[in-house]
């Protein structure tokens, strides 16, 4: 099957289910070290999803990262981050996100607002990603990639560790950028809407008989109790 050239594909146009592809998409960071130069992680375990009718109609976006599964390249500062200094992994394991809302802000740009859990703290972000489009890959699989940052300042969820630097200034930078480079696989169409319910169920319909019923019980009741105390 012949693939699509991506830029020809609306972001707009796009419907259904879809999830991440782990072996073709990177989540990482960027945050400054020694106040001079720039350390970058990622993370290698993590699952997500999303749903969307077309023109973006009750679009959904799921994400859960693995802490522990951080890599700088260093395995004495992948400890300390895995440690209580920072992710402590032991007692808060995953990094989540749930979106709140989905637009596109701009054409072929898609902000994504929600609610990021790390350390145990919650705290609302939006991220703006640029659509790079949709194409059937040799396989078959419908993809669509994604790309985008957000500036998060590290206090704000509780990672609070740090040194002073004799010449002034902090080891680590209290703001780091997330960086998402997403690859996702259509999986399925969206779920339908649930079907709208009657206003008028047929049971309270059917109810009415009885109460009808109701006065002609009560009238030969009071009527017995008239003959017993005239």
């Amino acid at each position: 099957m012949t693939s699509a050239p991506a830029a020809t594909v609306a972001l707009s146009a796009l419907s259904g289910q879809y999830t991440i592809d782990p072996s073709h998409t990177e989540i990482g960071f960027v945050a400054r070290h020694a106040m001079v130069t720039k350390v970058r992680g990622a993370f290698t375990e993590f699952e997500g999803s999303a749903t969307t009718s077309p023109g973006l109609a009750d679009a959904a976006i799921a994400l859960t990262i693995q802490a522990g599964s951080v890599d700088t390249g260093n395995a004495d500062r992948d400890g300390h981050l895995r440690s209580a200094d920072f992710f402590d992994v032991e007692t808060h394991p995953t990094i989540t996100f749930v979106s709140t809302r989905v637009v596109e802000t701009a054409p072929q740009v898609l902000r994504v607002e929600g609610q990021l859990t790390m350390r145990g703290v919650t705290r609302p972000v939006a991220i703006d990603f640029d659509f790079d489009g949709a194409a059937t890959d040799p396989f078959g699989n419908e993809r669509v990639g994604l790309s985008g940052s957000v500036v998060v300042n590290r206090k704000d969820f509780g990672l609070e560790w740090n040194a002073a630097l004799e010449t002034g200034g902090v080891l680590v930078s209290e703001n780091v950028t997330l960086v998402f480079e997403v690859s996702a696989i259509r999986s399925g169409d969206a779920p339908e809407a649930a079907p709208v319910e009657d206003e008028q169920p047929a049971p309270a319909r059917a109810s009415a008989p009885a109460a009808q019923a109701q006065p002609a019980a009560q009238g030969g009741f009071v009527a017995w109790l008239k003959k017993i105390f005239a």
